[in-house]
């Protein structure tokens, strides 16, 4: 019945096959909004990890399974009268022109630093009561703190300096020792938090990414330490049989070979 469609680069080709998918497909027809949200996350995710990569055939693929997403979203909704793919074409494409008076009016916004604080202010008069209404919940939490950060800065509540961030990290590390000196669990939890959100603080102001700064230093350890396993097996050892000494030595001497 369908053995004549074949992959093509229109865009209407793709939401009328997702359609036939939708009703020929036993798992396409089972699946609602909940059941593939979680997806939508894990491909962004893949789509982020094709970019750090620079792998952009990849990338081309996980915008396409990004793009599946969003039309078969839009698929379901319509399906209960919701709204249709044009929608969320229409909508998407009405915000960024009211979003963008510098551009499509007469704001003047002279630098990048400007549209911000304009975008924010346009959100306010949309009938946002504040301004971090509209964050995901489901941002991991070194984003969801950078992000609020950024709005809260585009209305002039922020440090000069760096200064400002430097001397908050060093108050909440002294507040850190101290909670771990009561050994009170719950005041450490809550002073180490107020630590990793100062570092974020600071992560803006050197014009670091905290989340890409951490993933960098999870993909290096997961790396020497892969190393770590086999240069103990080349010499024969098991690593549970070493000392933490020994291990370290390896260690090292991966750190070593790493430089040169």
């Amino acid at each position: 019945m369908y053995q004549d469609i074949k992959p093509s680069k229109s865009f209407e080709d793709l939401v009328k096959l997702i359609s036939i998918l939708r009703k020929e497909c036993p798992w396409d027809k089972k699946q609602t909004h909940e059941s593939i949200k979680e997806n939508l996350i894990e491909e962004a995710y893949e789509a982020v990890e094709a970019i750090e990569n620079k792998d952009y055939t990849e990338l081309s693929k996980e915008l396409g399974d990004l793009l599946l997403h969003v039309i078969f979203q839009s698929k379901l909704a319509s399906e209960h009268q919701a709204f249709e793919i044009e929608d969320v074409i229409y909508r998407i494409q009405e915000k960024l022109i009211r979003r963008h008076p510098h551009v499509f009016s007469d704001v003047e916004a002279e630098d990048e630093k400007k549209v911000s604080e304009n975008w924010e202010k346009l959100k306010m008069k949309e009938g946002k009561k504040s301004v971090l209404d509209g964050l995901p919940k489901y941002l991991p939490a070194l984003i969801f703190a950078n992000r609020m950060q950024e709005k809260v800065r585009n209305i002039g509540f922020d440090w000069p300096d760096e200064e400002g961030p430097w001397g908050k990290v060093h108050e909440e590390l002294i507040e850190l020792k101290q909670a771990i000196a009561e050994k009170d669990q719950e005041h450490i939890r809550e002073e180490y938090g107020d630590l990793l959100f100062s570092l974020v603080n600071l992560s803006r102001f050197v014009k670091v990414n905290a989340e890409d700064a951490l993933r960098g230093s999870n993909q290096k350890f997961e790396r020497r330490f892969r190393a770590l396993e086999l240069l103990a097996k080349v010499k024969g050892k098991e690593l549970s049989a070493m000392t933490l000494d020994e291990m370290d030595d390896l260690w090292n001497q991966i750190k070593q070979l790493e430089k040169k």
